[in-house]
């Protein structure tokens, strides 16, 4: 066996950024930059008023307070799209409304609560100083600014940044094609009649749902019976992915054949076994061009070893770093933790803010593999190194939060 890390690095070692497309702005959510994203004008493009009010030269109203207001002659009107294409002179004011333009000669905006007017005249009852609630030309960016870099995956708000920059293509890294294959013949896919051996297959489902959430596209190959002609042809299936995951089949059992029939295909497996608890009967190895990830059939296994090798994998496809550069999160623990053994053990556990407001981390008292539903309820992994010693209640531990199904940090 080998250690968590070591498995890691050597499956990572295989994988690069994918080429980049471009796309519209519209398909661009959740993909990643191959190039920075640059502003192709200024904004604003002018002088823009900040508030509702009166464009105003600030030097004819120093004067002006609430029992003494200054009287203007009223000029025109500027809206956002309807600027007023004169100019203001000494003694003179413009109807403003946020966003338009400031008129020429124009330095300050009163607000619309500190004036009266009528149809000829606006009396302005303070005085305000030069710039006041005007946002300058290139206040936000400017044309050729980078407004998002390379390498970044685009949020909602990112796209309203790329909008606004007048950018209606970007180019993205290709997303990650991901062939999935479930192995067994105890498997029925959900909703179909069950025998009275089988189970439903819920790895093949989950791991599809963590490839399209990390940006992927999941193509679900099917369920491989329990010969070696059924996995052959059901792997063919991932002709042109950029990875083949498969679940189960590749333990040392009579009945788990993927090992046996992949290394009859040519795969030479660069990771037969590591040493972690869940996942232990883990694999990788690559055959002409598709990539394959073996990962154990236990429900709970294939979802920790997904987190801790395949979303990895998808990241730097996409042009990320393996993991996202947050500070790792520490919490105290509510109970003990024995002493580990010689695999690293990752324990699932929940979240909790305690009394005093420090972070708190309850590990469930049933880890078995098998059991999904404390793995759906939990909050965060706690990960434990081999031959740990034991950890006292009260004790602050590194965890790993769990952000739907998919790892956080």
């Amino acid at each position: 066996m080998i250690s968590v890390a070591e498995a890691r690095a050597r499956i990572l070692s295989a994988f690069a950024a994918l080429p980049a497309e471009i796309v519209a702005l519209p398909d661009a959510l959740g993909r990643v930059l191959a190039e920075p994203v640059i502003a192709r004008l200024t904004q604003p493009p002018f002088h823009a008023a900040a508030m509702d009010g009166w464009a105003v030269r600030a030097a004819d109203i120093a004067a002006a307070t609430a029992e003494a207001p200054v009287p203007l002659r009223r000029i025109g009107e500027s809206a956002a799209g309807h600027a007023f294409t004169g100019g203001v002179g000494a003694g003179e004011a413009v109807r403003i409304f946020t966003g338009a333009p400031l008129p020429d000669g124009a330095d300050a905006v009163v607000m619309q609560e500190d004036c009266s007017a009528d149809d000829a005249t606006v009396r302005i009852g303070r005085a305000v100083a030069a710039g006041r609630f005007v946002r300058e030309a290139g206040f936000d960016f400017t044309a050729g600014q980078e407004l998002l870099p390379k390498g970044r995956r685009l949020t909602a708000r990112d796209i309203a940044l790329a909008a606004g920059g007048n950018v209606p293509w970007l180019s993205v890294h290709r997303r990650p094609r991901i062939a999935i294959l479930a192995t067994g013949d105890e498997i029925a896919l959900p909703g179909d009649p069950l025998g009275p051996s089988q189970i439903v297959s819920t790895n093949a489902l989950g791991l599809c749902a963590l490839v399209t959430a990390q940006g992927g596209l999941a193509h679900n190959l099917g369920v491989a019976k329990d010969t070696p002609e059924s996995v052959a042809a059901l792997a063919k299936g991932a002709a042109g992915c950029d990875l083949l995951v498969t679940t189960g089949g590749a333990a040392q059992g009579d009945y788990d054949l993927v090992r046996d029939v992949l290394a009859e295909r040519g795969v030479a497996l660069e990771v037969q076994t590591v040493a972690m608890r869940p996942g232990k009967a883990l694999m990788f190895g690559r055959a002409g061009s598709v990539p394959l990830l073996g990962l154990p059939g236990n429900p709970v296994s294939t979802g920790v070893t997904a987190l801790l090798f395949l979303r990895p994998i998808l990241r730097v496809l996409q042009g990320l770093p393996p993991e996202d550069d947050r500070v790792p999160l520490r919490a105290r623990l509510t109970g003990a933790l024995r002493a580990n053994d010689r695999r690293e053990e990752f324990l699932r556990a929940t979240l909790a803010a305690g009394p005093d407001g420090v972070l708190t981390v309850t590990p469930f008292a049933r880890q078995d593999s098998a059991i999904t539903t404390l793995y759906a309820q939990a909050d965060c992994l706690i990960p434990r190194p081999p031959h740990a010693d034991p950890e006292p209640a009260g004790a602050m531990v590194t965890v790993l939060p769990l952000t739907d199904g998919v790892l956080s940090i």
